[in-house]
């Protein structure tokens, strides 16, 4: 039972909230505007509320081939990113070899870098080897950071396994690949589930390292950045974006509840 005393003191709890209520208003905002019946500009307040560009937005066939290739887009990034992720993290945090600790500082660099950078990085790249823009660029782009935030997970679940478990699995008869599949992955699963999750979200909402490797094809972000700089219905651009906010909100809660309760390593004391 909580005492008063580990009540956050009144001057916190307002400073708090006012800093939440800076980051949401925003896109209560957005949310607003999508159900407003003017068309051509932002009027506040909204002069009616609607539903109709609920139904546009799912009728305009740029809006559902942008979304289908963000979605292609963000799975095939989160699937590499779960394999070099999951194997670069279990070399690192398993093994001892020379130059161990820059390799892990190259892996993370990608998501500490501004994003120009490494789109600029990538888009000379792709030039130097006369690479045509194409899906496969922006999934490499993509996968770039992606790699880091399932690796970043993965190590820090692998450091939290006990080595006891993986000896005592051997010394039973498992080989390799049993000792992976009934102690390891059990282990790591919810880290390895809660890390494709984020980056997923990242790719789906990835706009600068996109604009560098997509060439003249369009994301669902790109084209509503185009929208916002030659807009044709302003309220489908907030219907679109009341989308994205979803679909990359959902997963990082869902990665938060994953990876809250893993302090503990697994296996220590038996």
């Amino acid at each position: 039972m909580r005492s008063d005393g580990d009540r956050a003191p009144l001057l916190l709890r307002l400073a708090a909230a006012g800093g939440l209520v800076y980051l949401l208003a925003p896109l209560a905002i957005i949310f607003v505007y999508a159900f407003t019946t003017e068309e051509k500009s932002f009027v506040w307040p909204p002069p009616g509320l609607t539903l109709k560009w609920f139904a546009v937005a799912w009728a305009r066939p740029d809006i559902s081939a942008a979304l289908l290739l963000s979605l292609q887009v963000a799975a095939v990034a989160t699937a590499l990113a779960l394999v070099l992720g999951t194997l670069t993290a279990a070399a690192v945090s398993r093994t001892r070899f020379f130059g161990r600790e820059t390799i892990s500082l190259l892996v993370i660099l990608p998501i500490a870098l501004p994003g120009i950078i490494t789109g600029i990085a990538l888009r000379s790249a792709f030039s130097t080897f006369s690479i045509p823009f194409s899906f496969w660029t922006i999934v490499l782009g993509h996968a770039t950071f992606c790699i880091v935030v399932v690796y970043n997970n993965a190590v820090a679940r692998f450091r939290r396994t006990s080595a006891s478990l993986v000896e005592a699995s051997m010394d039973l008869g498992a080989d390799g690949f049993q000792t992976f599949r009934h102690v390891i992955l059990p282990n790591i699963g919810t880290a390895l589930l809660a890390g494709g999750m984020l980056a997923f979200a990242l790719s789906f909402d990835e706009v600068i390292v996109t604009t560098f490797t997509a060439g003249q094809q369009q994301t669902l972000p790109l084209w509503m950045l185009e929208e916002l700089i030659r807009p044709r219905q302003r309220p489908v651009t907030n219907v679109v974006a009341m989308f994205v906010v979803a679909a990359t909100f959902l997963p990082i809660l869902a990665a938060f509840y994953l990876t809250r309760g893993g302090d503990e390593i697994a296996g220590s004391g038996k």
